[in-house]
């Protein structure tokens, strides 16, 4: 039974998860506090904010998850931290708090890294077998990687520039649409007509298996200054246009990947692509998503919606796999703003690669 803590960004979780006699994995609880009332005003995350409202949650977080997993530190057997990428001050509230609760009570501790918790989250939520291949898109993130086995990752894509959550986040914040601007780009968009715009579908027919999405971002605020001011109309209309033009583009990357991924493993009885990342919590890319898992072939893993967004369930389930493959880490494991989860691929410049946060 693992305690996991997750503090990587802007929601402090924690959860306890557990492995079954039958060899699956049980959430017992998984508690999420988010923060955007905090960050509403300045239309992001604020890194000292962020610390800040870690510190003052931490230990009522952690609390609360043992109450609703209806156990206590006596029957915890290891403690699991994110400690990177992600946002320093926050990573060090999570991870200090699970050393401490190591340290005193003699318990293994787990440096998590927070793209394996989202990596291995269709194992936790439906049991995926390896090898398996991972769309990852967040508001850091936008990645496609190969997960052959546990602590072996291969990225085969990641953005040239900006992450997929982040040009949501942008589109909102351009369109006056309060925050989490993901949800409320989808909500508008669902009222809207997408055939409206022309948009571009960046990269789209490359060979490679990397992202953009700068140029779409620049393409919705040109097309907002045009028809400036904008009606309400104009909103959905620009949303729904930017969603289609978004979950084409993913949908044209992970189509190659899928076709590649087949090719490195022809006698796969059951591929699999699983999906990841707050934004793999969008419908309309789920459901692009699914056409072209079922053209090719390949069935589609998406976890529920709770376990697509930062949580403490994948942190607690990534610390259980390592736990039980004796991936123990030293209570001096740093925390690391940077940590690519494929540590063999070349460095990635730009600001969307920090997922070479990444």
């Amino acid at each position: 039974m693992v305690l996991g803590i997750e503090t990587s960004c802007d929601e402090t979780a924690a959860a306890v998860v557990r492995r079954t006699p039958a060899g699956g994995a049980e959430i017992l609880s998984n508690v999420v506090l988010s923060q955007i009332e905090e960050h509403a005003a300045f239309g992001g995350v604020v890194p000292e904010i962020a610390a800040r409202a870690h510190v003052e949650a931490i230990d009522g977080i952690v609390r609360a998850a043992l109450i609703e997993a209806e156990v206590t530190l006596a029957d915890i057997d290891a403690v699991a931290a994110t400690v990177g990428p992600g946002l320093v001050g926050g990573l060090l509230v999570g991870a200090m708090t699970g050393k401490a609760i190591a340290a005193a009570r003699g318990l293994p501790f787990l440096a998590i890294n927070h793209l394996e918790g989202h990596a291995l989250s269709p194992r936790l939520s439906d049991g995926v077998a390896y090898p398996y291949l991972l769309l990852l898109v967040s508001g850091g993130h936008s990645q496609i990687l190969l997960v052959r086995a546990l602590d072996d990752y291969e990225r085969w894509g990641s953005t040239i520039d900006d992450a997929l959550g982040e040009a949501f986040d942008k589109t909102a914040k351009l369109l006056s649409l309060p925050q989490p601007g993901g949800p409320n780009v989808e909500k508008m968009a669902a009222g809207g007509d997408p055939k409206r715009f022309a948009l571009p579908r960046p990269m789209k027919g490359d060979a490679r298996l990397d992202f953009s999405f700068s140029g779409l971002k620049t393409a919705v605020r040109l097309v907002a200054e045009a028809h400036a001011p904008l009606s309400d109309e104009d909103v959905a209309d620009l949303c729904a246009s930017f969603q289609r033009a978004a979950a084409e583009t993913v949908a044209d990357r992970v189509r190659r990947a899928l076709i590649r991924f087949r090719e490195t493993f022809p006698g796969l009885a059951d591929p699999v692509l699983g999906v990841a990342g707050g934004v793999g919590a969008n419908q309309a890319i789920r459901d692009a998503l699914l056409t072209e898992c079922e053209a090719a072939g390949a069935r589609l893993v998406a976890p529920p919606l709770k376990l697509c967004s930062d949580n403490g369930a994948m942190i607690a389930y990534a610390g259980l796999e390592r736990f039980e493959a004796g991936l123990i880490d030293r209570l001096d494991a740093p925390v690391r703003s940077r940590w690519p989860l494929d540590e063999k691929s070349a460095p990635l410049v730009g600001h969307g690669r920090r997922g070479a946060k990444a």
